[in-house]
């Protein structure tokens, strides 16, 4: 088993790149998807983040608003807050999976899509480290077709979500394989192919 840290700024692709290794064979998780599981009503972390963030944060039923949340967190400076209570158990559930996949795929390539891996410190929980980059404009592009807002409001919560990364280049340079989103779809496939190759002739080798 090879364990792989997807990582990379705001809207520059991850999830896309994501997709990619699915389809050539590799084992997945979202870190954000995790975190959504680990925020329903009834789970330690949910009762944690309404205690500490207050019930302004749900919606009318019962559940978390996370745009609401996400508002309250970066606008009151208060991003390492939400971290600190939801990051531990993530990190948790994403170690478990690991294994747990791992042992049934003892070849695979197991991969954790997350943005704050670096930040995190988490760097150490893998074995190989892949970042996506695409420039600033397509950030704010993708961003406002996503969440279907004007390219101004866009552009300032891309900013103001970045403020809580590491910058592009940082990332970069903390990576084992740096792809290049900013083209065509045809060539990130072509990037994901040649790296996923690497990958599984890594994951085949004994440890």
């Amino acid at each position: 088993m090879l364990k792989v840290g997807l990582t990379g700024g705001v809207a520059c692709g991850k999830s896309t790149v994501g997709e990619m290794f699915v389809a050539r064979g590799a084992h997945v998780i979202e870190a954000d998807e995790i975190a959504r599981r680990l925020m329903q009503p009834g789970e330690p972390v949910y009762e944690e983040v309404v205690q500490h963030f207050g019930r302004g944060i749900l919606a009318p039923d019962g559940s978390i608003n996370r745009r609401a949340l996400a508002d309250t967190a970066f606008t009151g400076g208060r991003f390492q807050e939400l971290n600190r209570l939801v990051h531990p158990a993530v990190v948790a559930y994403q170690e478990r999976w690991m294994e747990e996949t791992g042992a049934k795929h003892k070849d695979g390539v197991v991969v954790v899509e997350a943005a704050l891996i670096l930040e995190a410190g988490a760097r150490n929980h893998f074995d190989k480290m892949v970042v996506v980059t695409c420039t600033p404009e397509q950030k704010i592009a993708r961003f406002a077709a996503r969440q279907k807002m004007s390219h101004e409001d866009a552009r300032r919560e891309v900013v103001r979500r970045s403020a809580a990364q590491l910058p592009d280049e940082q990332k970069a340079r903390a990576a084992d394989y740096v792809i290049d989103n900013s083209g065509p779809l045809a060539a990130t496939e072509r990037q994901v192919d040649t790296i996923f190759a690497d990958l599984k002739k890594l994951a085949a080798v004994p440890r």
